[in-house]
C-alpha cells in the first residue's frame, strides 16, 4: 500500500474518494490505530468516533469502525460533534483514543481524520509515524481478531449533553448572559446543535445562521471564513456580539456590536488582558504562531507580557504551552486554547470566555478591543514543484535581507512551505500596506526564480 506520506500538520486530509481520503485507507488507519492503542492496559479497549456534517462522513465512519472492530477493539459513535468535543469526550469517557472525521474549514468535497490519545491531546509525531508505518506495511490483516473477539460498535445518545455541560462549567457561576443578544453562525457544521444549546442555556437571546446542514453546505459562504453574514445580521438586529465558528468548530471569529471582525490575535490579546487582571494567566505571556500579527506582540508588551511563537498548527501551540507552563495560546486563524479547560482549540469555548468577559465588564466589545494596533499583513501563495531548504537559496536570502532593511525593524518577513500542499507562503508585515504588498510580490518572484535556477 505504498502511497506517500499520509499525515500532514493536522492528521490526514484530502478530497473524498481520492487518495489518501479513501474508504480503504480509512479502514487501514482504523486497524492501525486499534493495533497501537490495544497494547496497553487490560480488558476491552474502546475508540471514540465523531464527525462533522459532510456527505462523505458516513463512508469514513463505517470504514473506520470496520477497521477498529476487526482488531478486537470496540467503537463508540457519537455522530456530528465539534472536534474539541471529541478531544474532551475521549478523555472524559476514558477511551483509549478518539478519531474526528473532518476537513475543518475546507469545502464539503474534502474530508480528513484527526486523532486524539486517551488524554485528549493530539498524537505525538512518533505515534503518527508508527500508525503510518503499519498502514504502509500491508500486514495489519495478520493481527486481526478471531471471530469471538471482534469489537462491538455502539452509539451513545448523551454525548451532546456531556459537552454542553462541560462548556457551561467554564462560564462563571455568578454570571449570566440574560439580556445579551448574540448572533451565532455554526457554518452548517459540527456545532449546529450544541452551539445554540450552550448559549441559550446560559441565558442569551440568539439569532442563528448556518444551522441547517445538508451534507454539502458546510462552510459554504458562512462560518469563520465568511463572517460577513454575521457582521450584517449583528447590525440588523442590534446584537451585542457575533460568533462565527468553522465546520468542525475548533476555530472562531468574534464580531463586535459595530460589525467589525476580531480575529484570533485580537481575541487572544483581549483574553490575556482579562486573565492578567484576574491573576490567572500562567507563564508570563502567551503562545501563538509565526503568523500572528506584530500588533499582538506590541499589545502584550504594553501589559508586560511576553509572546512565544510556535510553528503553524494548534498542536504545535499546545506543545509549546505545555512545555513552557502557559495556559493561553492560539492562532490568528481563530484557534484559541485555554489549557486550563481544554486540550485543543475550541471555538465555542472561546466564545463562552469572551461572552463572560463582556458580561463581567458590562461595556461594548468595541471598547474592550481598543488598544490593539493591527499591522498590514500580506500573504501570497506560491506554487512550487519541490521543497528546497529556503536558507540555501542565496538569491532569495539576499531579497529577504533587502526587504528587511527597508522595513527597518518595523515589520516582519516570513517564508515557509505549506504543510499540506506543494505551495510556499510569503508573508510580509509592515506599517504601510502598499509597501508591504510590493515587498510580498518582490519576494514571491524571488522565490520562484530561486527554485527555477
Amino acid at each position: 500500500m505504498s502511497s506517500g506520506k499520509l499525515f500532514g500538520t493536522d492528521g490526514v486530509r484530502g478530497t473524498a474518494n481520492i487518495h489518501p481520503m479513501t474508504a480503504e485507507i480509512a479502514l487501514a488507519l482504523g486497524q492501525a490505530v486499534a493495533h497501537v492503542f490495544r497494547r496497553t492496559g487490560t480488558g476491552r479497549h474502546r475508540i471514540l468516533i465523531g464527525k462533522d456534517t459532510r456527505l462523505s462522513g458516513y463512508m469514513f465512519e463505517d470504514a473506520l469502525a470496520s477497521g477498529i472492530c476487526s482488531m478486537g477493539v470496540d467503537v463508540i459513535h457519537v455522530g456530528p460533534m465539534p472536534t474539541p468535543a471529541i478531544a474532551f469526550l475521549t478523555a472524559d469517557m476514558r477511551c483509549d483514543a478518539g478519531v474526528m472525521i473532518t476537513a475543518s474549514h475546507n469545502p464539503y468535497q474534502d474530508n480528513g481524520l484527526k486523532f486524539f490519545g486517551g488524554d485528549g491531546f493530539k498524537l505525538a509525531d512518533e505515534i503518527e509515524d508508527e500508525i503510518e508505518a503499519l498502514v504502509e506495511s500491508g500486514k495489519l490483516s495478520e493481527s486481526c481478531a478471531l471471530a469471538d473477539d471482534v469489537g462491538q460498535a455502539t452509539r451513545i445518545d448523551d454525548a451532546e449533553g456531556r459537552y454542553v455541560v462541560f462548556l457551561k462549567n467554564t462560564f462563571p457561576r455568578d454570571l449570566t448572559l440574560e439580556g445579551m443578544r448574540v448572533v451565532l453562525d455554526c457554518a452548517n457544521g459540527a456545532a449546529y446543535k450544541v452551539g445554540p444549546t450552550v448559549l441559550r442555556e446560559l441565558g442569551a437571546e440568539i439569532h442563528t445562521l448556518g444551522v441547517e446542514p445538508n451534507g454539502r453546505n458546510i462552510n459554504l459562504d458562512c462560518g469563520s471564513l465568511h463572517p460577513e453574514g454575521v457582521s450584517r445580521l449583528v447590525r440588523e438586529v442590534g446584537a451585542d456580539v457575533g460568533i462565527a465558528v468553522d465546520g468542525d468548530s475548533d476555530r472562531v471569529m468574534v464580531i463586535d456590536e459595530k460589525g467589525d471582525v476580531l480575529d484570533g490575535d485580537i481575541v487572544i490579546a483581549l483574553c490575556a488582558r482579562y486573565l492578567v487582571e484576574c491573576g490567572t494567566l500562567n507563564g508570563g505571556g502567551v503562545v501563538t504562531t509565526v503568523m500572528s500579527n506584530l500588533g499582538l506582540e506590541e499589545a502584550l508588551e504594553d501589559i508586560g507580557l511576553g509572546l512565544v511563537r510556535a510553528q503553524v498548527g494548534d498542536r504545535f501551540v499546545v506543545e509549546a504551552m505545555r512545555k513552557g507552563g502557559y495556559n493561553l495560546g492560539g492562532e490568528q486563524s481563530g484557534h484559541v486554547i485555554f489549557l486550563d479547560h481544554s486540550t485543543t482549540g475550541d471555538g465555542l469555548m472561546t466564545a463562552v470566555q469572551v461572552l463572560a468577559i463582556l458580561a463581567r465588564k458590562g461595556v461594548p466589545l468595541s471598547e474592550l478591543r481598543k488598544g490593539f494596533r493591527k499591522y498590514p499583513q500580506v500573504i501570497l501563495g506560491v506554487d512550487v514543484s519541490r521543497r528546497e531548504d529556503l536558507a540555501s537559496l542565496a538569491g532569495l536570502q539576499a531579497a529577504i535581507r533587502k526587504v528587511e532593511e527597508k522595513l527597518a525593524g518595523r515589520g516582519r518577513v516570513l517564508i515557509r512551505y505549506s504543510g499540506t500542499e506543494l505551495k510556499a507562503r510569503v508573508m510580509v508585515e509592515g506599517e504601510n500596506e502598499a509597501e508591504v504588498s510590493e515587498h510580498a510580490r518582490y519576494l514571491a518572484e524571488a522565490l520562484k526564480k530561486a527554485l527555477a535556477d
